[in-house]
């Protein structure tokens, strides 16, 4: 079974909450093998305080010792660790990168199949060694070999929404969209829907960066001078890419279901779209890595935290997810490392004729 391991995120946020509500169901551990990166005592402190139902912790050392049909924990954090609903402290987010720490060793030496990150909250995580504005910068720079790029994907179902510039300011993003940048991107795009998402010749609509896709100019010329030519030259390339297309009409008309995903050039364009059409089921995957990185599309949600009203629904969809792509990446590198090999038979024999072996020399 596939090793899932999830990491607890900030503990004064929702991220308990989601993770207890999901392992509440029991079906959740007979899809995978659940290894929790956390802490019982937090889970507990948790469970009380939302008055939910308790879920049994198989509390194991390593990620080695984890069992089927169980929901795996490792304590990774101080036992006497404060926790402080609804607040973002010190504290808790050097808790979060405890776990990520830990749950991360363990992916890279193939003690985990793929990794479910709860929310973090992105200022108190900071240190000196954590400078990253979120989890896919740190992956990047965790796993990104051999000249690997990240690549955040909003995805629900049909809807995948991809990003040329992530968790960047706004001020920062024009001098940040050039050509070889979106090409990039949109390569790294394609790339993943057919590997991870199993979408034969992908469509991908690019969106614009000015309003109204600029009007020839009037209105930027990033269209015309950047964001087009890199389309041509990705075209050119064997991509399937469309556009650029503006934004609000874009998702206004529901144009973006005539695509398999959507580029956007900055975090707001796709992420506003994406939220109010599938905030509660959405998913925050990790392509263009060797790793497979899902969380859930939510954030700590401090405003709610220990209400019980939090939707475990994005959690989940980020478990199925992680083990969809596992799964899909396992067919395609399976498909091009043994092809089927190549026959024919002559015409009027029954002889087949392996074209995939050379002619002898006479």
């Amino acid at each position: 079974m596939i090793k899932v391991g999830i990491t607890h995120g900030d503990i004064n946020g929702i991220g308990y909450e989601v993770i207890l509500k999901t392992f509440g169901d029991l079906r959740i551990a007979e899809l995978c093998v659940p290894v929790i990166y956390g802490s019982t005592k937090v889970a507990a402190y948790h469970r009380k305080a939302l008055e939910l139902p308790p879920v049994t912790f198989n509390l194991i050392q390593n990620a080695q010792e984890a069992e089927i049909n169980k929901v795996n924990m490792i304590n990774c954090i101080p036992e006497d660790i404060k926790v402080e609903l609804g607040k973002s402290t010190k504290v808790a987010g050097d808790a979060s990168l405890m776990a990520l720490e830990r749950a991360t060793a363990d992916l890279a030496e193939g003690l985990i199949d793929v990794l479910i990150t709860a929310p973090i909250n992105k200022d108190n995580i900071q240190q000196d060694n954590f400078h990253f504005p979120g989890h896919t910068e740190y992956l990047e720079e965790k796993f990104g070999k051999n000249g690997n790029k990240s690549l955040m994907i909003l995805a629900k179902d049909a809807l995948r929404i991809a990003l040329v510039t992530g968790h960047l300011p706004l001020s920062q993003v024009p001098q940040n969209i050039t050509k070889d940048k979106i090409k990039q991107t949109i390569h790294i795009f394609n790339d993943s829907l057919m590997r991870d998402f199993n979408v034969d010749k992908p469509r991908i609509a690019v969106l614009s960066l000015n309003p109204h896709a600029g009007e020839n100019g009037l209105l930027g010329a990033e269209e015309n001078d950047i964001i087009i030519p890199a389309l041509k030259e990705a075209d050119a390339d064997g991509v399937l890419c469309f556009g650029p297309y503006a934004a609000d009409g874009f998702f206004g008309s529901g144009h973006y279901s005539s695509f398999d995903g959507v580029l956007a050039m900055y975090h707001d364009q796709g992420l506003v779209p994406f939220k109010t059409l599938a905030m509660e089921e959405g998913v925050n995957f990790t392509a263009g890595l060797p790793v497979i990185r899902t969380s859930p599309a939510h954030g700590t949600a401090y405003n709610i935290a220990g209400k019980n009203e939090a939707s475990d629904i994005s959690f989940r969809e980020a478990i199925y997810m992680a083990i969809d792509t596992f799964r899909n990446r396992e067919a395609y590198e399976s498909a091009r490392v043994n092809p089927l090999r190549k026959l024919y038979y002559e015409k009027g024999g029954d002889e087949a004729l392996d074209l995939t072996k050379e002619e002898p020399n006479d």
